[in-house]
Formats: structure tokens, sequence, C-alpha cells
């Protein structure tokens, strides 16, 4: 079997929960098959992978996107209203890419696209023998940004935006042959659609650690964020604990610590303190998070499930999330994790956690059995495969042979 693996993400990088899933992915792919891939958009990264000493995959091409900007009136207005228009994102690739991944396409049995905005980078409605894990549904996404959207202005616009969102979401069955998702709540909320295409939960996983994990805390004791920070709800939710959470932390426990991890976490976008240490992206991360009394997980928008939880119940450390930052993990407050939305309950959580460390060991240890059921990449690849089976079922007939012409629609860019 032969799979074309379609990603935002060159293979070599795994320093966002993003690379880290479709590294993950691939790798699983390629227990079932010859895994190829094209990287789509991937700007950035081409020198550092032709510089890697160890190539673990083969990447067959890589292109740009380029801004596709909608022109005039009437075309902001159908790409508002017209749930097939072409670049949604007003991002997409050239011509040249689209016949030439066409082409190539040709001769696989799956066509497995890693996030629905690299299919959407390409003027192409329905694909042929393919999966798309669509990772982060946009119209979930839309939606919690609405609810915290301030000025009418912009809730306008976010309204808009998730008008023209969830449209599209209904046509998904039309475009793909099989859709992943990362939770059961995901599923649960397209089936509302009424999708005919079938549905796969795949997690988002973290590696289990050869051994128990051995928790060091450091004293004074530090509370800790990983994340990248050039990613809008990372940037938010860490904007809003060190802002209206931090202050109430600091006067419960003096002396304690806010540890940032990930990319760009030491530049100015970092908030400011002196007992705020932005680290960086840092290469033991593990060694790290074992310091920790918690990990925060502040974040008030976005979609998807958060694999920085995965990556903390790895390591044992007990988790500190708003609600929408432990969405898709089904977890209870005070069990698995603790749970809280105002700043209030934020900052006191934190606070417990520190003050009660064998409460939050035990429900750290909870946790971790969970993640061992569930959430290892172990767990979760057999997930994967049924996806890829499924897509070689529903296809049987049109394997190995070349698709008619007309089976992947292009139009031009002045369209």
């Amino acid at each position: 079997m032969r799979i074309l693996y379609l990603t935002p993400y060159w293979p070599h990088r795994a320093t966002s929960a993003s690379e880290v899933r479709a590294l993950h992915v691939a790798r699983a792919l390629r227990e079932r098959g010859d895994v190829e891939i094209v990287v789509v958009g991937g700007e950035g990264a081409e020198d550092e992978w032709m510089a890697w000493p160890e190539k673990e995959f083969r990447v067959a091409c890589s292109f740009p996107v380029a801004t596709k900007a909608s022109r005039g009136l009437y075309q902001k207005l159908a790409g508002t209203f017209d749930p097939r228009r072409h670049y949604p994102d007003s991002y997409g690739a050239e011509q040249k890419a689209m016949r030439q991944v066409q082409m190539i396409a040709q001769e696989f049995d799956v066509i497995w696209f890693c996030k629905l905005r690299t299919a959407d980078n390409f003027p192409t409605w329905a694909w042929p023998r393919s999966v798309v894990d669509i990772d982060d549904l946009p119209s979930v996404y839309e939606r919690s940004v609405l609810r915290t959207e301030a000025g009418v202005r912009k809730r306008i616009s976010s309204a808009r935006r998730l008008v023209s969102v969830m449209r599209r979401e209904k046509l998904l069955s039309e475009r793909f042959n099989v859709l992943v998702v990362c939770s059961e709540a995901d599923k649960h909320y397209l089936q509302k659609w009424k999708i005919r295409t079938p549905l796969h939960v795949v997690p988002n996983g973290y590696s289990s650690p050869p051994d128990s994990p051995v928790r060091r805390l450091a004293e004074p004791p530090r509370i800790g964020f990983i994340g990248i920070f050039d990613y809008g709800p990372n940037l938010d939710g860490i904007t809003w604990f060190a802002k209206e959470c931090w202050s109430r932390i600091k006067h419960a426990i003096p002396g304690v610590r806010l540890r940032l991890l990930g990319r760009y976490s030491d530049g100015p976008a970092k908030p400011v303190g002196d007992d705020i240490d932005g680290l960086g992206w840092v290469a033991d991360a593990d060694a790290e998070i074992a310091t920790w009394s918690a990990m925060i997980v502040p974040i008030r928008f976005g979609a998807g499930t958060r694999g920085k939880i995965a990556h903390g119940l790895s390591l044992k450390c007990p988790i500190v999330s708003t609600t929408l930052g432990a969405y898709g993990y089904q977890f209870t407050d005070g069990r698995e994790a603790y749970l809280a939305d105002s700043a209030q309950d934020f900052g006191n959580a934190c606070v417990r956690a520190i003050r009660q460390p064998a409460e939050a060991a035990a429900i750290a240890d909870r946790a971790w059995q969970l993640f061992l059921e569930k959430w290892t990449w172990e767990a979760v690849r057999p997930r994967i495969w049924d996806a890829v089976e499924d897509c070689l079922r529903l296809n049987s007939g049109a394997r190995k042979e070349t698709p008619p012409r007309n089976a992947i629609s292009v139009v031009d860019d002045d369209q």
C-alpha cells in the first residue's frame, strides 16, 4: 500500500503539539504502507530539513502558499456565502503545484491530509481515496472566538466567519472519503450536520515514558506553561493568566515562580515579571516539567484537544485548566485535573495544587492511568489504521487505478 501524506509540517520538527501529532500519525501510517510526504506551506524549515543527518521519511516535494485575497465586494460576499469557494483561508498553492500533486496522487492508494487547511490550500473540492485529519474544527474555533470577542465590529466579523465555516463543514462528505477528529465531543458535534462520511476519533497523544515518571518538585515552587507563543490561544491564555491570576497566587505563596516553555516564550510576547522565567524552546522539556507543582492550561478560545495536556499527563504533572483548555479529555474537576474558568477560581486551584501536594499527586496519578489507557501513541495508533482501512474499503474498486480526468476538479486562479 502506498500512502501520500500532505502536511504543513516538515517531518523532522516536533516543536509544537501539532507537529508532534503530524509526526506520529506519519509513523503510524508507515506501519501500514510506504509513505511519501508532500509539504504544503512549510516555510522556514526546508534548509533545516536538507541539513538533517538522518531523514526518517521521503519528502516527494514541497510547495509554498501565497495570499489569495478576495478582490472586490462581489468576491468578498461570495467568499462569505458560497461554501464551495476555493481558498477559504485566503492562502493557497499555485496551479503548477496543484497539477503536480494531482499527478502524484494517482499513484497512491490513500491520500491523507494533515489538517483541513492543507486541502483548502488547493483549488480542489473533491479528493478521491482521501482521509482528512481535521484536528481543529473551524466552527468550534470561531464559536469560541465569538464568545470572547469584544467590540461590535469584531463580533460581527467573527459571526460572519462562523456562518461561513459552518456551511462548509456541512459539505465535508462531498470532499473526503473519511474524516478524522481529535475527540468524541468533536465527533458528536459533526454528527449534528448529518455527515455521511465515516468519522474516526484519533486523540492527541504523547509518548509513554519507559519508566513510571518521578517528579522532583522545585523549591521555591514552580507552576508552568508549555506552548508556542506565536499561536493566538496560547498567547491570549498566558497573558490573561499573568494579568488576572498571577498576583493572587504570589500573594498566597510568596516566592512562587512561573516557568514558560516553548518557541518564542523567551521573546517580546513573554509576560513581564521578575518571577516569570521565559525559557524558550528546551530540548529536554520533561526534566523541567518534572519540577513543576502544576501545569497550567489557561486557554479561553480555540478548538481541538490540547497536546500539552497529554504531555503533562505522561509525566504525572497535575493539570490546572480552563474547561475549554481540557476540551475533549472529559475530566472531572478534582478527580483527573483542576478545572476553573474564573480568574479567582483558577488562581485558587493553582494555590491548592502547591499547598496540597499529596492531593495533587493523587489527581495526577488517576489521570496517568487514563493516559496509559487512551492517550499514548501506542494506544492511538490502531485508530489511525482503522481510518486507513475504511478509506481502502470505500475505494476498493479504485485502488491502483488512474482517476478520470474530472475526478479532481481544478479551476483557474482568476475564476
